[in-house]
């Protein structure tokens, strides 16, 4: 085996090294991965801009990454379900497993989950990386390990629809059509979502919206009001959607986000900047705030199946080594980037089919 770690560590805001790492020991129910694929994630993108997400401070440098696919090179003595080759994507979140909530089947809920790229656990931008082996999923041989890298961000998307309750027939508006909004919008549509409105600043992200599936497109005014935004969308449809789904760290309408459904309907906040719930007990509105639980294996099923096509989303793809290329194209949105992927293994090298 290789001696070769190179992985991609943050030392501070905006001071991304590549820099050499021992190999991993791995424990009796973990793999060793050789990661071929990495997507750059929001989360990556806050930690390299900001520092801190919520309460999880920077204070040590970290190997970055969450949202991967990898090929297996070492099996613990307890895992029977995988072998050395198989190529898996990779749950970043591990729960303990002990805790009440990991208990009463609330796992995403851990008191000590260990998270990929959430201090003080190191991510997974790395050329060789331990994981707990029940949070590998292997990828059918005509699923390539970029959808695989994928499947992270679209597992949000899931979650969002089952929290959402979005299902055969729903009327959903998605407010974004960033890289969150537009798996939303693909989990959407393969559940049966019957009409989609996706809002934008952006004409050329609408449009990849309307090929991706969504019955209507609203660019955005930066001096619109929500009230004149809810108008417009109740237009469109005749009537106010079930279901609306606004990111939160995107959107200047949070205060007001009550108006986007109906009385009884559903708001699902998604991001990191959801502190105005303001107007909502007369509307009687649902609130969740959404990531994901346990949607890996879902999300891995409407790719496998051909019901959902990620590869439409990714825009750029880097080597490991231009991996401060990737991150600045992401954070400004360079070439209408949506989703960047950097490929720590020569691409295509462990596809059955290319990418």
């Amino acid at each position: 085996m290789s001696t070769d770690n190179l992985s991609a560590v943050l030392h501070g805001i905006g001071d991304l090294r590549l820099e050499q790492r021992p190999i991993p020991e791995i424990a009796t129910d973990e793999v060793l991965l050789a990661i071929d694929s990495v997507v750059v994630c929001e989360s990556d993108l806050l930690y390299f801009t900001d520092g801190y997400i919520g309460n999880f401070n920077l204070t040590k440098p970290m190997i970055i990454g969450n949202g991967a696919a990898g090929v297996v090179a070492k099996v613990g003595k307890s895992v029977n379900h995988l072998a050395v080759g198989d190529r898996v994507a990779i749950q970043p979140s591990v729960p303990c497993r002990n805790c009440d909530h990991c208990k009463q089947d609330r796992q995403f809920h851990c008191e000590n989950m260990v998270f990929c790229a959430t201090p003080p656990y190191d991510g997974n931008l790395t050329r060789f990386y331990k994981h707990a082996a029940d949070f590998c999923f292997k990828l059918p041989d005509h699923v390539t390990m970029e959808e695989g890298a994928l499947i992270e961000p679209l597992s949000v998307g899931v979650n969002i629809c089952r929290v959402g309750d979005i299902r055969l027939g729903s009327r959903v508006l998605i407010q974004g059509a960033g890289p969150i909004g537009l798996v939303s919008l693909l989990a959407a549509r393969a559940l049966g979502a019957a009409e989609i409105v996706i809002t934008d600043l952006e004409q050329q992200r609408l449009h990849l919206a309307k090929e991706l599936g969504a019955t209507h497109t609203l660019l955005l005014d930066r001096e619109q009001s929500a009230e004149q935004l809810a108008k417009r969308v109740r237009s469109t449809m005749g009537q106010s959607p079930e279901q609306a789904v606004l990111d939160c760290a995107r959107t200047n309408y949070i205060a007001h986000s009550w108006g986007f459904v109906g009385c009884g309907g559903i708001l699902l906040f998604v991001g990191n900047g959801a502190r105005y719930f303001r107007g909502f007990l007369e509307s009687e509105t649902k609130i969740h705030g959404v990531r994901y639980s346990d949607t890996y294996s879902a999300a891995l099923a409407l790719v496998a199946s051909g019901k959902v096509n990620v590869k439409r989303l990714v825009t750029h793809h880097f080597d490991i080594s231009e991996t401060v290329k990737a991150f600045e194209t992401f954070r400004y949105g360079h070439g209408d980037a949506i989703r960047v992927l950097i490929h720590v293994q020569p691409r295509d090298a462990n596809n059955p089919v290319k990418f």
